[in-house]
């Protein structure tokens, strides 16, 4: 299995998609609240949907060449729940298509909603029939089922399907509660996390700014529940600084990409605090959020294209990074 494993690209690398999308979000929102062009929001959603057909053609091409089968790449404790990544990053795309075309953009969406729950299904139900070790668990449990979720319920509000935006918060929300309790007892019951896994522990912070930001859409209004989403991204954002200091001695990888989006997604739940609430200044905090979230994210697709590009070769560097992320 270890063998077929490494013949294939590690599916964590679809993070950087997810990333690049953050991003783009991040600068819609900024765009609209500051009344700019939408020609940088334009040009990173654009780099967004060429990131994440190459990394599927990638992987496709990849995964045939090697003989190895996809299914066992899904099975594996450590990659397998990262596939979600796909289908999550069609239904932001999806909500970018809709603007240019409605009835193809919600077709779109549509269709990676179903992929989605289905893959969620299916690995849940693996999860089930054959046990998980609590030591094979990450952070990157959050996606198929919390981030899927939220996420869906986030584009279908802005597709203008709001009954179906609330039937995908509500799954989103209980395996918010499911999985945070079974990924904190890992981590507190078990050895440390190994170093490249490390970093998806910043995705605790991304579920209550997604939730917030979804129920945002559904009721732009502010109230107790408002108010209780960001407290609850507060204070896992409090967490993720107390952990700078143990982010800082890893040395680099592409497994920083796990950092991208669930800050990304913090800055525009910030953002849309700041247009809601209009504090005084409230146009220069939209500016640093975005600067910095902009930074961030820069900063570490700068260094994964040198790392790539010393390695000369994306797959070798990405096998390379999963090597340490055995359990």
């Amino acid at each position: 299995m270890m063998r077929a494993l490494a013949a294939r690209i590690p599916l964590n690398t679809f993070a950087i998609a997810f990333g690049l999308a953050g991003l783009s979000e991040v600068w819609t929102l900024a765009t609209d609240a500051l009344a700019l062009t939408p020609v940088v929001d334009d040009v990173l959603w654009s780099v967004t949907a060429v990131a994440w057909v190459w990394l599927i053609a990638a992987h496709a091409i990849r995964g045939a060449r090697s003989g190895a089968g996809l299914v066992v790449q899904l099975r594996d404790r450590v990659q397998g729940p990262t596939a979600a990544l796909v289908p999550i990053v069609g239904m932001l795309l999806a909500t970018r298509i809709f603007l240019l075309a409605p009835g193809v953009g919600r077709a779109v969406f549509l269709a990676f909603l179903v992929g989605a729950a289905l893959f969620a299904a299916w690995l849940i139900s693996t999860w089930m029939a054959d046990g998980l070790a609590e030591e094979s668990i990450h952070g990157g449990y959050f996606l198929p089922t919390v981030a899927g979720g939220l996420i869906a319920s986030t584009a279908a509000a802005e597709l203008g399907m709001d009954a179906l935006a609330l039937g995908a918060f509500a799954v989103g929300a209980f395996f918010w509660v499911v999985m945070a309790a079974i990924i904190l007892a890992r981590l507190m019951r078990q050895p440390a996390l190994p170093a490249p896994l490390i970093p998806t522990m910043a995705i605790f912070v991304a579920p209550p700014a997604v939730a917030g930001t979804a129920w945002f859409l559904l009721f732009p209004t502010v109230g107790p529940i408002e108010y209780g989403l960001a407290a609850i991204t507060v204070m896992m954002l409090l967490v993720q600084l107390a952990l700078v200091p143990r982010y800082r001695t890893l040395p680099f990888t592409l497994g920083f990409w796990s950092f991208t989006f669930p800050f990304a997604a913090v800055g525009g739940y910030g953002i849309q605090w700041l247009i809601l609430l209009r504090p005084t200044g409230w146009q220069v905090l939209v500016i640093a959020i975005t600067a910095g979230i902009t930074v961030l994210i820069g900063t570490i697709a700068a260094k994964s294209i040198r790392v790539v590009l010393s390695a000369r070769s994306f797959a070798r560097v990405a096998a390379r990074d999963l090597g340490g992320n055995r359990p």
